[in-house]
């Protein structure tokens, strides 16, 4: 699958590497290649590929954002038209002051995005957690993968990210239409503070039992 990156730091280094390694031909969209961001992650992946934005976009089938938050409306206003009929996989979490809600528990992020580009199918993933776990998602010791919850709109988008979600060795858990992004988001809110203000370990995940 043709894979484009908009954001590589740390979130999005790990997940482009990782799928890279999957066999997925995987494109860093980039308007300054020379950046940190893109040196590093091809240090630690040189056969991830490096694109101009439009030109990285228009040739994905699948788009993963995981830029900053606040730098969403840019990055997205550059690439809108090549992103139409796309799955695009918001990894991004608005964050305010306090580690509250960055825009007010009013709407989530995802639906922000998906107004910004309605001909995309957002679906929220790779969210709920620290980049630790993007890095390293194994925890041998127990007889359950880490889950990882999404969310969207178009149940054929949300297929494609539920089986690219297995691929790295989660537990996908589909929560339903991209309503849910908000509270996906306070999730991701609740582990922050947990582990960056409470100190609980940044090793830490949440399982889906069953019976």
């Amino acid at each position: 699958m043709k894979i484009a990156f908009i954001g590589y730091g740390n979130v999005g280094a790990p997940l482009a590497d990782h799928l890279q390694r999957l066999g997925h031909d995987v494109t860093l969209a980039a308007k300054d290649p020379a950046s940190d961001n893109v040196r590093k992650a091809l240090e630690r992946n040189p056969a991830l590929k490096v694109a101009e934005p439009v030109a990285a976009v228009s040739a994905a089938e699948v788009v993963f954002l995981a830029a900053p938050f606040q730098a969403n409306e840019a990055a997205l206003a550059a690439v809108a038209p090549a992103l139409a009929g796309k799955v695009l996989v918001d990894c991004t979490n608005p964050v305010g002051p306090g580690l509250r809600h960055g825009l007010g528990s009013e709407r989530s992020g995802s639906e922000m995005i998906q107004a910004q580009v309605p001909g995309a199918h957002v679906v929220k993933a790779f969210t709920i957690y620290g980049f630790e776990n993007f890095e390293n998602n194994a925890y041998p010791a127990y007889n359950v993968k880490p889950m990882m919850m999404y969310c969207g709109a178009d149940a054929g988008a949300k297929r494609i990210v539920g089986d690219l979600i297995a691929a790295l060795g989660w537990d996908p858990l589909d929560v339903g239409g991209l309503e849910q992004a908000l509270h996906l988001e306070h999730m991701t809110l609740l582990w922050v503070r947990m582990v960056r203000v409470e100190g609980h370990s940044p090793n830490m995940v949440w399982a889906h039992l069953k019976r």
